[in-house]
């Protein structure tokens, strides 16, 4: 597996699953019934987007965006977004673009990475998290409607780079 830029040539193999993931009702508050249009906008907004494509076959098997949490004076402190095809689930891409992330915010000189909503029974993506050194700051009660659970909480997490 590699990881390399993205671009918007590779929206077409970023939607599908996008969608499904987005659609589920589970990890990500996007609207649903987005167009393509309006979910690469969201997707493609001025973040560093990267893809992991698949070694043997060049398939693109995640996606992660990230930059800033906040501009300006909170600029300090960036923010990631990820998806995994969930095809490709279990063979470690959201570790690699995790750990990727990690990287590339101590590269930028970030002093550290906050994640403003994981849904709190998105435990895999939680234990990743962790796994990497984030630890749960506080916990927003009811704040995401899970489509299997009603309203669950969303956790902010966060890792100091300095």
């Amino acid at each position: 597996m590699r990881i390399r830029p993205a671009t918007e040539a590779d929206w077409p193999a970023i939607w599908p699953f996008w969608r499904e993931i987005v659609e589920a009702g589970e990890t990500y508050a996007y609207p649903l019934g987005a167009t393509s249009e309006q979910a690469r906008g969201w997707w493609f907004d001025g973040s560093h987007v990267v893809v992991l494509v698949g070694d043997k076959d060049g398939r693109i098997l995640g996606t992660a965006k990230m930059g800033p949490n906040r501009p300006g004076r909170g600029s300090h402190v960036g923010t990631a977004s990820f998806m995994v095809d969930p095809s490709a689930r279990g063979r470690g891409v959201g570790r690699t673009l995790g750990a990727h992330a990690v990287e590339w915010h101590r590269e930028q000189g970030f002093a550290g990475i906050q994640f403003n909503a994981v849904v709190e029974t998105n435990t895999a993506a939680v234990r990743l998290w962790q796994d990497l050194g984030f630890v749960v700051v506080g916990t927003v009660p009811g704040a995401f409607d899970s489509a299997s659970h009603g309203r669950v909480g969303l956790h902010v997490m966060y890792l100091d780079l300095s």
